[in-house]
This record gives C-alpha cells, structure tokens and sequence, in this order.
C-alpha cells in the first residue's frame, strides 16, 4: 500500500500527540500504591489497550479503546495539515485533489494506516503496521502520492503544526518541547531528503 507525504506527516503528528497524551494519562493516573507490575504496561495498554468499546464513527462496530484514543488524535492533527497552505499543496496535492472533489477514500485510508502505525508503535500485541519504512514514503520516486522531497525548513514548519495538534489534543507545552519535538526530531534525517 503506498502512503504519502501527507500520511507520513500526519503518523509523526500523531506519535507525537500521542506520546503526549500517554504521558499526560499515566502521569494522571500514577498510584504509587499501585504493583509494579502495572509499570510494564505500554503506552497502548496505558491508552486504553486492548478493551473493547462501541465504535463511535462505525455503528455497530466494537474497537480496542487504545486504538480508538488513537484514531482521535490522528484525525484531530490530520486536519491541522491539510489547513496548514505551506504544507498542503506542496506535498500532499493527490489527497487534496481527491477530498475537494468528495473521494475521502486516501482521508480514511491515512486516518486508518497512522492509527494502525501509532498503535503497533505504541506496543499493540492485536494490531500491525504493513506501510512503508519512513524513507520511501518520504521520497516521490518510490511514492508517487509524495508531491516532493522535503526541506529542512519543511520539517520544522511540520514540528510547529504538530505541536499545535498536540496542543489541541491537552497536551502541555512542556511535554511537547521536551518530550515530543525531540521524539519527532529522530525522524530528521530520514524526512528531510533535499
């Protein structure tokens, strides 16, 4: 399955966001009464992990909370992209093309390979990631929905829209420049090709 530009942009926005958000809900949640055994959950048990709950976008549907939690954020921080105009056009005019003409289908094919990737990341045991490795996806010659290579300048335009989704997300400005921008800041060099 081929992922593009805007699909990589939007997992980063979304690990991030959602590393924030884990950190936020198990810092909420720390009990130092509690066994130690609960400090080997992962961030996706920490999220809500594998308990099921009524899809509120698919009626009838049961999802793992972890993953729903994380679709949440994906989908909030999607959105801040697409509005962003120096990012949108330059890199992810395919998707673009396609919802201005009413075909959501590349919106909720990136919503659903982001969430799957932030919940396999994340340490699901129920859910994988099968996309593409951070460096093809990033590069037009080995995914054509990738507009263009992307600059440095382009990255950190991409860092300030995320920490703006996070935000949006409740999550603190210390967690984003601590935490989450220097995460974010580890896929520098396979992101930025030009």
């Amino acid at each position: 399955m081929k992922k593009t530009r805007l699909q990589i942009v939007f997992a980063c926005m979304a690990i991030i966001g959602f590393i924030g958000i884990t950190s936020l809900l198990t810092s909420c949640k720390k009990n130092d009464d509690a066994p130690a055994a609960s400090a080997k959950l992962s961030l996706y048990d920490s999220l809500g992990g594998t308990t099921l709950k009524a899809d509120p976008n698919n009626s009838g549907t049961m999802i793992e909370t972890g993953k729903l939690n994380l679709r949440s954020v994906v989908d909030s921080t999607i959105f801040i992209i697409a509005a962003d105009n120096s990012l949108n056009a330059k890199f992810f005019s395919v998707l673009l093309a396609e919802v201005t003409v009413g075909n959501t289908t590349g919106f909720s094919e990136l919503s659903s390979n982001l969430t799957d990737f932030f919940s396999y990341a994340t340490g699901s045991k129920t859910i994988k990631y099968k996309g593409m490795d951070m460096v093809s996806a990033h590069d037009p010659a080995k995914n054509s929905r990738m507009g263009t290579k992307a600059a440095a300048a382009d990255f950190d335009k991409f860092l300030g829209d995320l920490a703006v989704g996070a935000k949006k997300n409740g999550v603190s400005d210390d967690m984003v420049n601590n935490h989450i921008a220097p995460l974010v800041n580890t896929l520098r060099g396979a992101i930025v090709q030009k």
